[in-house]
């Protein structure tokens, strides 16, 4: 979690409340829970967030990035996908990214939608759209070549994907060869379960003393990703074709043709999906399918809306993680009343002290809930961020009957307090000053939404929290050593650094005190996991850099500044001196992605003795890989600095931007010495001719085209 906000308190904030100066630490924020659910869901087929909330914060992240444009992170939610490869299934890479859609909750939205497309391509005549179902299910691509089934993977983090060619060959929704297809064919859809088989897949698991599913849609995934693939035979598992990625040749020329010839292939395809020649069209089947959504035989959380024509979807092209010409509109959260037993509070890695609501276990939407968010102090007294009533202003108390709400997997929100059912001896909540774990103060800075424990060098809850983001699947990723062996390790005084981690043989690995003596070790799983430190030792760059924890640093930042300095060396070296080193601070603000805010936390970071001791320690068992440049593919522009100003004519400016990314060129809003390019149309003021004023060169729109091809 962020050194700033809790989960709780971003699931309280509203955008509309936030001040300009919080807008960055909430962003930080944002982006590393995101990161943290993304890799539970895509990765591990174990939410902790439900969907609601996933999409509150998404949706949260949306609205301050586009007040806030200049502030968007390299690591944002809105620019990645999905979460690393598993460990145990080889990797795939997508020839073609599979992305993720953005969402809308609001009707209005439907048409803000299709205005924000026009408005893009710059058309004033109506467009068509195709609406279908959004299957809760497992993201899967299908390639044939020759008509044959050579290869099926998952999404993974949307470019790099597992090996699952021999479980998909188990569905008999999957043809294994085709007849008239396209010499190369990549079909895109959904495995999912339908009800009765998720049903009766329970009842074989529970009768076998094995492991039940909360929904169909982890026991999908689950299936799917068996190493044996004959568990996956035995699970009843489904597939609707809804896209492609690679193709040797279109399959046509709209979105609805195409689906119409991949069923003509044999693939299912949704029957619910329909052709609408406008906004209102798609919000009277997003009706329609929401009216039949309870008779169903497999779960949906939404429409997908489509821009139809083809040639339209690739002038719109793609943001860095979804496409501009479709998006989901998601359906309202499922509710239930149950009691809140009592309230517990949780630590986090920042010291930020979390209250999580202990309930009478409940079903929501078909899953059994027995805890809930409830933010923060302000949200449990009735209040906003800003000292605003919500809910009216009523409190929550231990014993009241609330109302809780979840689209998605586990973890619910508390929506209200059924007052009149509150009982007579029920006490307002009192918010500790103390750590619950260490004693210490918790202090709630001004201007801060979430209360702290001051005791980061003391508290054990804090320290804990660190070493489990330091092996985090981001960062070292070390196979045996999760979030149970941390705590074990740090109980006994094992681990105490990150440090320690990588000593644990040579102090633990033999003697009285041996890592196989303990309980729940033998020799094999003890030499397992020493196996896996020692892999570790040699350690991608953006990973250490990820791994450090270092606040407003996310997964796609670290990947940046790994890029960027390429050797550990010199980034270590950059960043100690950027904290008093002008030429320094200024490389370090000039990278795309990383805004002032960002750069003095890595300069805080790296001034502390504590980190620099730390980071000595680490030195001496670490081997970290320099990063390797890219391969430019004979982009004329591939890793140059481009700046658009004034008025172009031949695109919009959105469609500038894009394409210039697409041809791996850095699009920047300001002009400076490190720029090398700056687009001139007409109007051009003080950019163009600071641009001249520093030798960049200057081109018009059209020597840009000239140049790009």
């Amino acid at each position: 979690m962020s050194d700033t906000y809790s989960r709780s308190d971003l699931l309280a904030l509203r955008a509309d409340q936030i001040t300009q100066d919080q807008v960055p630490q909430i962003l930080s924020a944002l982006a590393a829970e995101m990161s943290a659910a993304d890799a539970a869901y895509h990765g591990e087929d174990a939410p902790y967030l439900s969907d609601a909330d996933y999409d509150r914060l998404k949706r949260l992240n949306a609205e301050l990035e586009a007040a806030h444009p200049h502030l968007i992170r390299s690591d944002s939610p809105s620019q990645k996908v999905g979460a690393p490869v598993a460990e145990g299934f080889g990797k795939v890479t997508h020839r073609v990214s599979m992305l993720s859609l953005s969402n809308l909750f609001e009707r209005e939205e439907v048409d803000e939608f299709d205005q924000r497309v026009r408005k893009f391509l710059g058309l004033e005549t109506p467009i068509a759209y195709t609406a279908e179902p959004k299957i809760d299910g497992l993201s899967l691509s299908l390639r044939y070549e020759g008509g044959v089934l050579v290869q099926a993977a998952t999404r993974g983090d949307g470019q790099v994907g597992e090996n699952v060619t021999a479980n998909a060959r188990t569905i008999d929704d999957i043809p294994h060869t085709l007849t008239g297809a396209p010499e190369v064919l990549e079909v895109r859809g959904e495995v999912y379960m339908d009800h009765r088989d998720f049903q009766a897949l329970n009842a074989r698991q529970e009768a076998r003393g094995g492991k039940t599913f909360a929904n169909p849609r982890n026991a999908a995934a689950g299936s799917l990703r068996q190493l044996d693939s004959a568990i996956t035979k035995e699970r009843p598992l489904r597939f609707f074709a809804y896209a492609w990625g690679e193709l040797s040749e279109p399959l046509a020329d709209t979105q609805s043709g195409a689906l119409e010839r991949l069923a003509a292939l044999g693939f299912t395809i949704n029957p619910l999906s329909r052709r609408c020649e406008t906004a209102a069209e798609m919000l009277a089947h997003y009706d329609e399918i929401g009216a039949e959504r309870i008779d169903l035989e497999y779960d949906i959380d939404g429409v997908v809306y489509k821009v139809d024509d083809l040639a339209l979807q690739s002038r719109l092209g793609f943001r860095s993680n979804n496409p501009r010409w479709a998006t989901a509109h998601k359906f309202p959260a499922e509710t239930a009343l149950t009691t809140l037993e009592r309230i517990e509070i949780q630590v986090g890695r920042t010291g930020a002290l979390s209250p999580v609501a202990r309930l009478t276990p409940v079903t929501v939407g078909g899953v059994v809930v027995s805890n809930a968010t409830l933010h923060n102090a302000d949200y449990i007294a009735g209040r906003d961020s800003n000292g605003d009533p919500i809910r009216n202003g009523v409190d929550i108390r231990e014993g009241d009957t609330v109302e809780i709400y979840r689209a998605g997997d586990v973890i619910p929100k508390v929506r209200d307090v059924i007052l009149e059912r509150r009982p007579k001896d029920a006490q307002p909540y009192i918010f500790p000053e103390r750590c619950p774990i260490c004693d210490s103060p918790a202090l709630r800075e001004p201007g801060e939404a979430v209360q702290r424990c001051t005791g980061a060098l003391v508290c054990p809850a804090q320290q804990v929290e660190k070493l489990k983001h330091f092996v985090s699947r981001a960062a070292f990723d070390i196979d045996g050593l999760g979030a149970k062996q941390v705590e074990a390790f740090h109980a006994d005084g094992w681990v105490r650094t990150p440090a320690d981690i990588f000593a644990l043989e040579e102090r633990y690995g033999s003697g009285l005190q041996q890592l196989k003596n303990r309980e729940g070790w033998g020799p094999k799983s003890a030499a397992k996991l020493f196996d896996a430190i020692r892999e570790r030792r040699r350690i991608p760059l953006n990973r250490l850099i990820f791994g450090l924890g270092i606040r407003h640093v996310g997964e796609s930042t670290a990947q940046l500044l790994a890029r960027h300095y390429t050797s550990w060396a010199r980034f270590r070296a950059a960043m100690e001196a950027a904290g008093n080193d002008a030429a320094a601070r200024e490389e370090l603000t000039a990278i795309d992605g990383v805004g002032a805010v960002m750069a003095e936390a890595i300069a805080d970071f790296f001034a502390q003795e504590d980190a620099r001791n730390l980071l000595d320690a680490l030195d001496a068992y670490l081997d970290v890989q320099d990063v390797a440049a890219p391969a430019t593919d004979g982009s004329p522009v591939a890793g140059k600095i481009v700046v658009f100003t004034g008025t172009l004519e031949q695109m919009t400016r959105a469609e500038a931007k894009a394409r210039a990314e697409a041809l791996g060129a850095k699009v920047s809003g300001s002009v400076s010495k490190k720029t090398d390019i700056v687009v001139a149309g007409p109007g051009a003021g003080s950019k163009e001719t600071k641009a001249r004023e520093l030798g960049v060169e200057v081109l018009s729109e059209q020597d840009w085209l000239d140049l790009i091809g």
